[in-house]
C-alpha cells in the first residue's frame, strides 16, 4: 500500500468519525461538557451561603440535590436561570460541617459530574469532584494542594477531550501540516498561544465576551478546512507554508474559550495559581492523547492494502468545514438572539 493510499484511508476514517460526532454530539454541547457546581461560602461561624448551579438542556433540568449527613437548616432557595443552567442560592446553617458526608442525590443516574467547593472563614477551603460512580465524599478538615491539582488536572483533560470544536481545529492542523518538524512547531505555537490567553483571562487581566469568541473559534476551523482544500487544489497559501502562524493566531482565541469554561468552574481561593496550572496541563495532556491517537491511526492505515478513489482525500476537509460552518451559523444566531 502506498503512503498516499494510507493517507487517504486515514482521512476517510477521520471523516467517518467526524460525521458520527455531528449526529451523536448535541449541538449545544459542542464546546464542552459542563459539570454541575456547588459552592458553600462561610459568611459567619457555621453559616454558609450556598450557590447550586445545574446544567440544563432546553427546559429540562437535572433533578440533583445536595444532601448532608449531619444536622443542617436551610432557608428558602432563590431560583433563577441563565443560558444553559439553573441556579439556586440559599443560606445553610450547619454545625460541624467538617467531617460530614456530602452526597449529591440522583447523581448516580446521570452522566454529569459535580464540582464542589467549600470556603471557610479561616481562609481554608476544600475542592472535590463528585461523579456518578462516586456521588458522595467526606468533607475533610482542610483541603490539600495535591487534591486541588488532581481535580483540576482531570477537569482540563476532560474539557479538551469533550471539546469537539477544539479537537476539530487540532485535527485540521494535522491535516494541513506536512513534516514532523513543522507539526511540532505548529502544535507548540497553538499550545503557547492558548496558554497565554487562558492565564490572562482567568486572572482578570484581559476580557473577551464569550459568545463572539465561540463563534470565531468555529470560524477558525472553517478557515483551516478551506486552506486544506486550496492546498490540495495546488493553491498553497501561507497557512499551508507556515501553519504555526495560523495556530498561534487562532490559539489566542481558543485560550479565551478555555478560560470561559474555567470561569464557569471557578478557582479555589488560596490555590488559584495551582488550579490554573494543572487545568492547563490537563488540556495539554488531553491534546497530546488526541494527537497520538490520530498518528497511531495513520500508522495502522499504512499496514493496510486498500485502493481509494481520488475524491476520498477531499472528504475530511469538507466534513470538518461543514460541521464548523454549522457551529458558526448556530453560535452567531444564538448570539444575535441574546
Amino acid at each position: 500500500m502506498t503512503c498516499l493510499a494510507a493517507i487517504r484511508l486515514t482521512r476517510c476514517l477521520a471523516a467517518a468519525w467526524l460525521l458520527l460526532l455531528l449526529f451523536w454530539v448535541p449541538s449545544a454541547m459542542a464546546h464542552e461538557v459542563r459539570p454541575a457546581y456547588l459552592e458553600l461560602h462561610e459568611e459567619r461561624p457555621d453559616e454558609f451561603s450556598v450557590l447550586w448551579k445545574v446544567p440544563m438542556q432546553g427546559e429540562m433540568r437535572l433533578g440533583l440535590k445536595p444532601q448532608f449527613s449531619g444536622e443542617t437548616r436551610s432557608s428558602m432557595p432563590i431560583s433563577r436561570t441563565v443560558e444553559g443552567a439553573a441556579i439556586e442560592s440559599w443560606t445553610l446553617n450547619a454545625q460541624g460541617l467538617r467531617g460530614q458526608t456530602l452526597t449529591i442525590g440522583s447523581l448516580e443516574a446521570t452522566m454529569t459530574d459535580v464540582l464542589v467547593r467549600v470556603e471557610y472563614l479561616d481562609g481554608t477551603s476544600w475542592t472535590q469532584r463528585l461523579t456518578p460512580r462516586a456521588p458522595a465524599a467526606i468533607i475533610p478538615v482542610a483541603d490539600t494542594a495535591v487534591n486541588v491539582a488532581w481535580v483540576y488536572l482531570k477537569l482540563g483533560i476532560e474539557h479538551i477531550l469533550f471539546g469537539i470544536d477544539h479537537l476539530l481545529f487540532v485535527l485540521a492542523l494535522l491535516l494541513l501540516t506536512r513534516g514532523v518538524g513543522l507539526l511540532i512547531k505548529t502544535l507548540t505555537a497553538f499550545t503557547v498561544a492558548h496558554s497565554i490567553t487562558l492565564a490572562l483571562a482567568t486572572l482578570g487581566f484581559v476580557h473577551a465576551p464569550q459568545a463572539p469568541v465561540e463563534a470565531v473559534i468555529a470560524l477558525s476551523i472553517v478557515f483551516v478546512a478551506v486552506e486544506i482544500v486550496h492546498r490540495d487544489a495546488g493553491r498553497e497559501g501561507i497557512a499551508a507554508r507556515a501553519p504555526w502562524i495560523v495556530a498561534f493566531s487562532f490559539g489566542l482565541l481558543h485560550g479565551f474559550g478555555f478560560a470561559g469554561a474555567l470561569g464557569e468552574l471557578g478557582l479555589p481561593q488560596g490555590h488559584i495559581p495551582l488550579a490554573l496550572l494543572f487545568f492547563n496541563l490537563g488540556v495539554e495532556a488531553g491534546q497530546l492523547v488526541f494527537v497520538a491517537a490520530v498518528l497511531l491511526l495513520l500508522a495502522a492505515a499504512r499496514r493496510l492494502s486498500l485502493s481509494l478513489p481520488a475524491w476520498a482525500r477531499r472528504v475530511p476537509a469538507y466534513a470538518i468545514g461543514s460541521v464548523a460552518m454549522f457551529w458558526t451559523i448556530q453560535r452567531i444566531a444564538l448570539f444575535s438572539i441574546s
